[in-house]
């Protein structure tokens, strides 16, 4: 593949080189998350910023660890976890949004998936669509041992994945409004507990790069009890989301120590 950042020894995308990162590394979408996110590490500090992939690193329980920016959507999310995994990391947890869709999984509670739904282009570039997007079970564990030990609402399932948040909300003036309607309708007689963009993508990368990959998300709203009359509440803090990812990173950290002992 050509050097497109000229020998600098810094990743393209993401500006960052193997001396810069943790080995665990917390991936928000937004920019403006990763400084609050890195707030909650030890000694951290800026990193780069570099499109939308802002990186910044502390350490937890002694462990060096980094929070890098994803942007919206797979294919920067594939791009992010590359590049990271060069430099060296080996597992990733993506703390963000969703959209409720099971009846009783309401905004502020936490989701935590178990699989993701393909319905995206970025995985297919990986994998065949036979091939499971599914997290890998220590992290996810570790992100049910965190929302558990804070005492969270939290919900562990399936999760959509697609490319389009227009397509999810306004499905009905799309031309492909009888594909988006007639397959929502089918992840909701599977139980699918909520939409999002980026895990399905993730699990696939991960799964090829041979790296630990989960993902733990806010509930904004749940546009299926809103179209139903129930209450619906919004909820727009994702501190509970990113305590149990840092959480779940402390445990990961403390149960590889003790394995490599």
């Amino acid at each position: 593949m050509v050097d497109y950042t000229e020998g600098s020894g810094k990743q393209y995308h993401t500006g960052v080189g193997p001396d810069d990162i943790g080995k665990y590394v917390i991936l928000p979408g937004d920019p403006k998350r990763c400084e609050m996110i890195a707030k909650q590490f030890d000694d951290m500090h800026f990193v780069a910023d570099v499109r939308e992939y802002t990186t910044y690193t502390g350490t937890l329980n002694g462990e060096k660890v980094s929070v890098t920016s994803t942007g919206i959507g797979g294919p920067s999310a594939s791009i992010a976890i590359d590049e990271l995994a060069k430099c060296g990391a080996h597992t990733f947890i993506r703390v963000g949004t969703c959209g409720g869709m099971r009846e009783d999984v309401c905004g502020g509670d936490i989701v935590i998936a178990n699989g993701a739904i393909r319905n995206e282009g970025t995985s297919r570039e990986f994998a065949p669509i036979e091939f499971p997007a599914v997290p890998d079970v220590n992290v996810m564990n570790a992100l049910i041992q965190s929302a558990g030990d804070l005492g969270l609402t939290h919900h562990v399932g399936v999760v959509q994945c697609k490319d389009s948040f227009f397509g999810q909300h306004e499905p009905e003036i799309m031309p492909v409004s009888y594909e988006l309607q007639n397959k929502w309708e089918a992840w909701l007689r599977m139980g699918c507990l909520a939409s999002e963009m980026e895990s399905a993508a993730l699990f696939i990368a991960g799964a090829f790069l041979r790296v630990r990959v989960g993902s733990c998300f806010l509930v904004v709203a749940n546009q299926e009890r809103a179209k139903k009359g129930l209450s619906n509440v919004q909820a727009h803090d994702t501190s509970d989301a990113i305590k149990t990812a840092v959480g779940a990173l402390r445990i990961l950290i403390e149960n590889d120590r003790k394995g490599r002992k």
